[in-house]
Order: C-alpha cells, then sequence, then structure tokens
C-alpha cells in the first residue's frame, strides 16, 4: 500500500509510567485518545464531537472510526480507517473519504511505543495538509496550532493517566 504524503507534521514524544503493554492498551481505545475532542472547549470554539465505532472498535486494521459535531457553529464530519496496528509498538489511522473540517484537512495519525533505558516512550504523530475551498484561510491562520492542541492533549492525557498518586 502506498503511504500518501502531507505537507505538515507534528510529533510530540514523553515518557510514561508504565510498561508498553499497558501504554498500547491505554492508547489502543479512540475513546480515551481523543477524549479531549469531545469535551466542550475553546479549542473547539465551544463545539464537541461525538466519536461512533464500528465493531471493531477502532482495534483492527480496516476498523471504520467516525466522528461529528460542530466547531465554529459549522458542523464537522469526518471518516478514519485503521491502517496499522502493531501491539505494544504502534497504530495509525487516516482520514478516508472526503471529510467536513474547517481548520485541517486530511491527515494520518498514529503513535509509536518504545522502551529505551528502563523508560516507555510514547510519540503521537499527525501528518496532515490545510483544508481547501471557502474555509482555505482558517486552516491557514489556525491548522498548525490545533495540530499541535490534538497531539499534546494526546500525549499529557496518557502521562496523567499513569502518574502515581503523590503521596502527602
Amino acid at each position: 500500500m502506498a503511504t500518501r504524503s502531507y505537507a505538515h507534521h507534528f510529533s510530540k514524544a514523553a515518557a510514561v509510567n508504565a510498561t508498553p503493554d499497558e501504554v498500547f492498551a491505554y492508547v489502543d481505545s479512540h475513546e480515551r485518545l481523543t477524549s479531549h475532542m469531545m469535551r466542550s472547549s475553546t479549542m473547539m470554539a465551544g463545539g464537541r464531537m461525538n466519536l461512533f465505532l464500528d465493531e471493531k472498535e477502532g482495534r483492527a486494521v480496516g476498523a471504520v472510526i467516525g466522528m461529528s459535531g460542530r466547531m465554529f457553529g459549522l458542523n464537522l464530519t469526518l471518516q478514519e480507517v485503521v491502517t496499522e496496528r502493531e501491539p505494544p509498538m504502534r497504530k495509525s489511522w487516516e482520514t478516508i473519504g472526503q471529510p467536513k473540517l474547517y481548520v485541517i484537512g486530511l491527515y494520518r495519525m498514529g503513535f509509536a511505543i518504545a522502551q529505551t533505558n528502563g523508560h516507555t516512550m510514547l510519540t503521537v504523530i499527525i501528518n496532515y495538509d490545510l483544508p481547501s475551498g471557502l474555509f482555505a484561510w482558517i486552516g491557514w491562520l489556525l491548522g498548525g496550532f490545533y495540530a499541535r492542541w490534538c497531539v499534546v492533549n494526546m500525549v499529557e492525557g496518557v502521562v496523567k493517566h499513569f502518574e502515581s498518586p503523590t503521596c502527602s
């Protein structure tokens, strides 16, 4: 399968206080990984997304994931397909069809997990294009900021989930 190239890229890595198997089991859930988009927030312009999973629940190559919602008062819809899944090391998915997005366009996202020097490292990656058409200016202004926000929220959510409780 040929890999499509994208014009823009952002990634973030962090050490996670868990084994690679534990990290993979957690981030293999799209509900957990995209929870930042399911809540109303300033970055979502007061909107939020709803997640729809097929019977594979995003946990197999070929699984289809859908999202719909509102942002800036505009309807959003997209479908993704899982294109790679190698527990406990990596997973990726990309948009399919013609998503109705305004801040970024087509994209491929994924994560890689590695164990180095006794630490589990999680890297989340997004490769994306800016939208075209009438709303292209929104992508030009906010696309990079939005991509960073998504990736950083994903990584920080995983790190926070596995943090040890503080003793007081």
